[in-house]
Parts: C-alpha cells; structure tokens; sequence
C-alpha cells in the first residue's frame, strides 16, 4: 500500500510540473524576433535553422513544439512518426525580399531583365544555404525564375541561417542580401530595396506541431495560442502574412 502511494504521489508531481512547465518551442531562426515577445510565461525558443533543429529533433532533443520555415522539415518528421497526430497546422506566410544596408538609396525590380550581378558591384550576395536552408532554397528558386542564378552562384556568401545572412548585410559587409520580409523589419540597419515576385519561388509557409514525445500538458494549449487572433495581430506587425 505505501509502495502504491509512493507511486502515485510521484505521478501527481509529475503531472504538475508538466503543466507547469514553460513549453519548448524549437523555431526557425526567422521567428526570433515575434517569438521572443510572444514567449514570455509561455515557452522558451530554440533558434536555428530549420533542418538542424529538425535533426536534433530526430536525435531526441527535448522539444514540445516545432515549427519549420517550410514544410519539408516538417513533412520529414512526420514521416518518421514524430509528430503528435492532430497538431500539425500551418502557422503563417512570409515574403522574399532584397536588401542592402540602410541608406543605400537602391531600388531594384525584381522582373525578367534584372541584371543582379551588375547591383553587386563586385561585392557578393548574402544568402541562406542554398542546399539546406529553407531561405536559401526559397532565394535559389526566385534567382533561377528570374534567370539570374547562373551569374550570381560564383558570388555568393551563403550563411548557416537567414539571419545570419541579415547580420552580413547589417554590418556593411555583403552589399546586397536575400531574406524574409521579417527579417528586414527586426533589423534597423537594413532596408528593403526589392520584393521578389509570389510566383518565383514557392510559397513560404511556416507549419507548427507538437512533438510526439512531449509530456508538456500545456504544448496544445501553447499551439492554439499561436493561431489565436491576438497572436497572429502579433505576427502580422513583425512582417507575417497571416494564412486565411
């Protein structure tokens, strides 16, 4: 009998500080910023790029909740079996964008006839890896709509994460870069110099999941937050696009 009371005493503790737990929120890099107001008393973020985050996520990190730059991350761990069935929806959108640092005086169109290689000036272009990174994925399918990859893949400075992409440009040593319109909105030192066309690249949708393993009682109810109006009022003011 006291074996048993033990048991369930351990439970009950258990339980409550798995309800009391803030939730682990593992987010690409790109969402640093929104998360970080949006987080306070309710999770803690993991930033990183969305393919490394997705494979400590397979190599059994503690997450609660995920959420990936684009689907093909997401799509990988629920292959796997690692997501918790039900909670996988998509969060937000994004736009692609080109920059320089602040006070450029650039404008740049981003149409067919755009001479990019020209804009350089001999500089190169930050970018997020191209292989992996979903940004730079996202920014390899826009150059090559345009016709301009050809040129410009001998002249780029390809970075671990879209942010740190923002950051070369933001210290002045990359004249031009690829990011997300968010990213250009939490950065003062950037400016928005181009708007890539929708239909260059595919489009930039943010899923978000729970993570199968979680015990955390209050990933759900963190998720659902997340979607709510008042969240997404949030997400939209950093640069978001919300998804209808």
């Amino acid at each position: 009998m006291r074996h048993l009371l033990q048991a369930l005493c351990v439970l009950l503790l258990v339980s409550i500080s798995a309800q009391g737990a803030e939730v682990r929120v593992y987010a690409a890099a790109s969402l640093r910023t929104v998360l970080d107001e949006i987080n306070p008393g309710r999770g803690v973020g993991v930033y990183a790029a969305s393919p490394a985050l997705a494979r400590q996520i397979i190599e059994g990190a503690p997450a609660d909740v995920f959420i990936s730059a684009d689907t093909a991350w997401m799509d990988e761990l629920e292959q796997r079996g690692l997501l918790k069935p039900g909670t996988r929806r998509n969060l937000v959108g994004n736009r692609l964008v080109l920059i320089a640092p602040a006070g450029s005086g650039l404008r740049i169109e981003l149409g067919s006839g755009v001479d990019l290689l020209t804009a350089l000036g001999g500089g190169r272009l930050a970018i997020g890896e191209t292989t992996a990174v979903p940004a730079g994925r996202y920014a390899k399918a826009a150059l090559q709509s345009l016709g301009q990859w050809q040129a410009l893949a001998p002249h780029l400075a390809e970075q671990i994460n879209v942010r740190a992409a923002l950051a070369l440009v933001a210290r002045g040593e990359a004249p031009l870069g690829i990011v997300y319109a968010s990213d250009a909105h939490a950065e003062n030192s950037v400016e928005i110099v181009g708007i890539f066309p929708e239909s260059s690249h595919p489009a930039i949708i943010y899923p978000a999941a729970m993570i199968a393993a979680s015990t955390n009682l209050e990933a759900e109810a963190y998720l659902e937050f997340l979607h709510s109006e008042k969240a997404q009022a949030v997400f939209a003011r950093y640069g978001f696009t919300t998804l209808k």
